[in-house]
C-alpha cells in the first residue's frame, strides 16, 4: 500500500455521537439486540436514519402504530438529508409496569432547502424486554377505557396516553 493511500475505516463511528465504533454501539441493536433503555433506542434510531436501516425504524415504533408509517416518506427523507449530529438533553424514566420514558433530542440534518434542528420530547415504552418509540404523529386507535395498544395489560389511560 502506497503511503498516500489510506484505507477505509473497517468499523466507523456511530452516527448517534457517541464516539464509539458502529458495532460496539448502534449497530448491534440494528442487528437484532434489545436497546437497553429508551435512551439507547432513540439513539440507535438516530442511527438508522442515518444509515437508511429502515427496517429499524419500523421495528422498533409501537408495534400497534407501524402499518400506519409512510415508510416510502421516511426513507426518502432518510436518503436525501445529509445528518449533521443528535444531542440528548435528558431521559426520563417514569419506570412502571410496563416501564415508559421519554427522551429531549435535537437532531440536525441538512436538505435540499437548508440546514435543519427538530428538537423533541418523544415518549417510549418498554414491553416483553423491548423498548418501542411511541410515535406521536401515528394515531392510536385506543379510547381512554381500551386496553392499551403497547400490550402492557393496562387502561390506554393509565399507560401510554399521557406519551403520546
Amino acid at each position: 500500500m502506497s503511503p498516500s493511500h489510506t484505507p477505509l475505516a473497517s468499523d466507523p463511528a456511530c452516527p448517534c455521537g457517541t464516539g464509539n465504533a458502529l458495532s460496539a454501539c448502534c449497530g448491534h441493536y440494528h442487528d437484532g439486540t434489545p436497546a437497553p433503555s429508551a435512551e439507547t433506542l432513540m439513539r440507535s434510531r438516530y442511527s438508522a436514519y442515518v444509515l437508511g436501516r429502515i427496517d429499524y425504524l419500523k421495528a422498533t415504533t409501537l408495534p400497534a402504530q407501524q402499518a400506519g408509517l409512510d415508510l416510502d416518506a421516511i426513507q426518502q427523507w432518510s436518503a436525501q438529508s445529509t445528518w449533521l449530529g443528535l444531542e440528548v438533553e435528558s431521559a426520563e424514566v417514569h419506570g412502571g409496569k410496563p416501564e415508559h420514558a421519554f427522551v429531549t433530542f435535537t437532531a440536525r440534518w441538512h436538505d435540499a432547502t437548508g440546514e435543519h434542528a427538530h428538537r423533541e420530547r418523544s415518549g417510549f415504552v418498554q414491553n416483553e424486554g423491548r423498548w418501542y418509540f411511541i410515535d406521536s404523529t401515528v394515531p392510536l386507535k385506543a379510547t381512554r377505557n381500551d386496553p392499551c395498544p403497547c400490550g402492557g395489560g393496562l387502561k390506554f389511560k393509565k399507560c401510554c396516553a399521557g406519551f403520546v
